[in-house]
């Protein structure tokens, strides 16, 4: 049976996609079908090329193929791919679009993206993109010059893929608990020094998802067998301080987690771990 791998959308699961896809099609042609009919256009554009490379660019994920044909995927909330061992199982549901290459079968539904690009126009994808923490030739920099100006919450800011590409709302919540900052912390508040320090955590926790399939953000001394308890059993599949938990006692002082809404979404944090941090006053000529 075929494991669909569920995405939520957190570059991790991107960059592992892409990880995935480059080692079973790459160096091969790849037959491209779309048995749903909404990318037969697509299909055709690609449909016996072969697979040189895959990038993944925050949430995007795109396949060079030769001739300059790029396919670019965004799984959005509710895509998924599956992939297996020809052959390959008859299409079922809605199908977007089947990758057949040598040895293995890919299959795509559900994705908010699906489309071909020229290399120009996949440039003007990625210029509307921030900075990326598992990509090396991301420029945190430049992710720091939108912050520092910019009164909206970090929370907000670290959401805004133009600024950060690849961090969804379970990294951000996190993050922000292992600073010590509030979700509502503006932007202009966060100095050069603490930002280094938020993105080198940020680059380091996802490079472990990226290894291990889940997001990890717990401290050593925080783990289930420190604490003398059950693993936590959630579908991203790691232990988190604050992500879905509230009410529940902070892991590190017993404070319940406190929610909150943030353009329609929910946020987490500690109150006593985060406590608020206000803009600073500007200094009078």
């Amino acid at each position: 049976m075929p494991g669909y791998l569920w995405c939520v959308p957190e570059g991790h699961t991107i960059h592992r996609l892409a990880t995935r896809h480059r080692e079973l099609f790459a160096g091969h042609p790849v037959r491209a079908h779309s048995p749903q009919g909404r990318f037969t256009a697509g299909a055709a554009l690609i449909d016996g090329r072969v697979l040189l490379d895959t990038e993944a660019c925050g949430k995007h994920l795109l396949h060079h193929y030769e001739g300059d044909r790029i396919l670019h995927v965004h799984l959005g909330l509710y895509g998924k791919f599956a992939d297996g061992e020809l052959p390959a199982p008859a299409p079922v549901g809605q199908l977007r679009m089947v990758l057949t290459g040598s040895d293995h079968w890919l299959e795509l539904r559900g994705p908010t993206a699906c489309e071909v690009l020229d290399p120009a126009a996949a440039d003007l994808l990625r210029a509307r993109l921030g900075a990326d923490p598992l990509r090396d030739d991301a420029d945190p920099a430049f992710a720091y010059s939108r912050i520092r100006s910019s009164t909206k919450p970090l929370s907000a800011l670290l959401l805004d893929q133009s600024i950060v590409a690849g961090c969804g709302l379970i990294y951000a919540n996190e993050v922000l608990f292992r600073a010590g900052l509030s979700p509502a912390t503006p932007g202009v508040a966060i100095g050069p020094d603490r930002w280094t320090a938020i993105w080198d955590d940020l680059r380091a926790l996802m490079k472990e998802g990226v290894a291990r399939g889940r997001i990890d953000t717990v401290h050593t001394e925080h783990t289930p067998e420190a604490m003398r308890r059950a693993p936590r059993v959630d579908r991203h599949g790691g232990e988190v301080y604050v992500y879905r938990r509230p009410g529940q006692p902070c892991l590190v002082c017993g404070t319940p987690i406190a929610r909150g809404p943030m353009a329609g979404r929910n946020l987490y944090w500690c109150p006593a771990c985060q406590p608020p941090v206000t803009e600073p006053r500007k200094r009078s000529a």
